[in-house]
């Protein structure tokens, strides 16, 4: 799995990591039962704090992504696809309002907004 993180983002290192591994795990690019790398290499990799990707992956198995096995490392867990309908969901959601929001910020009624959106669907 290739994690790439920046300095220069204004997002937090280890939320740029859990991201990346949330990303590859819903488009189906880590598999239900694979085996992520450790904590410590991902670490080195980066060259970055353990402390650091331990939240990261904290984070990613609190919200059912991956599971931990003590000794053996941690794995893609099995896919809950309720929380990935969730997940896919509220991204839509954040899309259509900042699509919307744009629109009303030029100008553009709801009307015509209705409009675009029914043309959009029918893939016009």
């Amino acid at each position: 799995m290739n994690v790439i993180v920046s300095n220069a983002s204004d997002r937090p290192i280890y939320e740029q990591i859990y991201t990346q591994i949330k990303g590859a795990i819903l488009r189906g690019e880590a598999k239900e039962g694979e085996l992520l790398p450790s904590i410590r290499a991902l670490a080195k990799e980066l060259r970055i704090s353990v402390i650091t990707t331990k939240r990261a992956f904290d984070d990613l198995e609190r919200d059912g992504f991956i599971s931990t096995v003590p000794g053996k490392g941690s794995f893609v867990a099995a896919k809950n696809k309720e929380l990935i309908r969730e997940e896919h969901l509220k991204g839509a959601e954040e899309r259509i309002a900042a699509g919307v929001a744009l629109a009303r910020s030029g100008g553009i009624s709801d009307e015509e907004i209705e409009e675009m959106f029914r043309l959009i669907m029918k893939g016009e």
